[in-house]
């Protein structure tokens, strides 16, 4: 086996899985290739109310089942999502967009496959994962430039400097405090609104 091929069969072992299904004999078949494999696995049925707080990674029949109640857990959880489905409807379809699920079963299941939709699945979960991460420190940097940008318009404004000097303030206050200029200049706006919220005025450059 390659360096590659183990890595990923290491990264599914260390799965924790939970399977929604029938406790019929495809059920307990899932639950005893995955549990073959070495990962940390359960089957429930009934649909639990909620997911248990470790799963990491959900199996899921879709038709014919009550599991809508699970798509909050779900979303805050964010598990790899495989859907189980036996037939292509568009009932079926539209579960899996609702579920964002990372990868799809058909009925009858058969050992043969579940494997790559349950790395794949993990991979996409994954991938992801760091796309979501990035965004979210895409957007805290940029909010982070317009609140510099707010706080340097206001010392212009208020205090008769260019854009250049209002800048090098609060560089400056920035490093003497050993605070991000975001901090810096979150504060002085937000001074600012709370002076402007009383009928006051204040000088940001005096804040020093």
């Amino acid at each position: 086996m390659s360096a590659p091929a183990r890595r990923i069969l290491d990264e599914l072992r260390r799965a924790r899985a939970l399977i929604v299904h029938p406790r019929d004999e495809e059920g307990v078949s899932l639950l005893d290739q995955l549990r073959r494999l070495g990962c940390e696995v359960s089957l429930a049925w009934p649909p639990p109310a909620t997911l248990p707080p470790e799963i990491d990674t959900l199996f899921i029949q879709l038709d014919d089942a009550e599991v809508a109640h699970l798509l909050p857990s779900i979303e805050e959880q964010e598990p790899a999502v495989i859907a189980i489905v036996a037939y292509e409807s568009p009932t079926s379809l539209k579960a899996i967009v609702d579920f964002n699920a990372h990868g799809v079963l058909a009925k009858p299941l058969r050992p043969r496959g579940v494997l790559t939709q349950f790395a794949l699945a993990r991979y996409r979960r994954g991938y992801e994962g760091r796309l979501t991460s990035k965004i979210n420190k895409l957007e805290d940097t940029m909010k982070g430039r317009r609140t510099v940008e707010k706080a340097v318009r206001l010392l212009t404004e208020l205090n008769g400097l260019d854009e250049d000097a209002a800048y090098k303030l609060l560089r400056d206050r920035a490093t003497a405090t050993r605070a991000p200029m975001t901090s810096v200049a979150e504060g002085l706006v937000t001074a600012h609104e709370a002076m402007s919220g009383l009928g006051l005025h204040i000088s940001l450059a005096e804040r020093r």
